[in-house]
């Protein structure tokens, strides 16, 4: 199975430090966000990795290279501007193949192990999901006996952790150009076709300074 890291964001909210470094190079504890998640995935056996990019790009092809360092793979999807979720991956799919493929947000950082999700795909998508972090306290999805649905305001929706394994097919019908993920996959779980599971591990959402100073915390606690 390969890997997916999707490093295009700009990064705006972590400013200034992203004015002339990529978010994904951005570091905690002295390694760049990216780094540990090809490290991580390496580790999970995944050898080959795609990873898009825009904003400052050329940065992180010059740190990472072909990825032989880390005992990988790695292939880049350079996108003239920012394609958003779904377009970046629909670009990056004669890199991925015709078989489905782990994507994981290069601007999150967790100990979960990909390893996990080195098994046979049942349907067109299954989610990490997790619990509300205080900056999202709504949530995305609900878990219904392995099936991610929509949340049907009860309270009880969790959020989508950036981790999955999709299905190329998902992406049938779908044209070049910038779009959203999120509504093919709900597209998907009206047809039942999405599953999910629910991780309580360690997971952080690197959107701002005051979370990126939290996986600092984190990772100094664990020294």
């Amino acid at each position: 199975m390969k890997a997916m890291i999707l490093a295009a964001g700009k990064g705006e909210r972590l400013r200034p430090l992203t004015l002339h470094t990529p978010k994904p190079l951005v570091r905690a504890a002295g390694v760049p966000l990216i780094e540990y998640h090809v490290r991580a995935l390496a580790t999970a056996g995944f050898d080959e990795l795609v990873i898009n990019h825009a904003w400052l790009g050329q940065q992180i092809e010059d740190y990472l290279g072909d990825g032989s360092r880390f005992g990988v793979a790695i292939r880049y999807s350079a996108e003239g501007e920012p394609l958003e979720t779904g377009g970046g991956i629909h670009r990056a799919l004669g890199l991925l193949g015709d078989e489905p493929f782990l994507v994981v947000n290069g601007d999150i950082w967790t100990d979960y192990d990909f390893a996990r999700l080195r098994r046979p795909l049942q349907g067109l998508a299954h989610l990490v999901l997790v619990n509300n972090p205080p900056h999202h306290p709504g949530g995305d999805f609900s878990l219904v006996n392995a099936a991610v649905r929509e949340p049907e305001g009860n309270g009880e929706a969790l959020t989508y952790s950036g981790i999955s394994v999709l299905h190329p097919v998902l992406f049938e019908g779908c044209q070049p150009g910038a779009f959203k993920l999120a509504p093919l996959l709900r597209r998907a779980m009206a047809d039942g076709q999405v599953s999910g599971e629910c991780f309580d591990g360690a997971w952080i959402d690197v959107g701002t300074h005051e979370r990126l100073a939290e996986v600092e915390q984190l990772l100094e606690a664990r020294r």
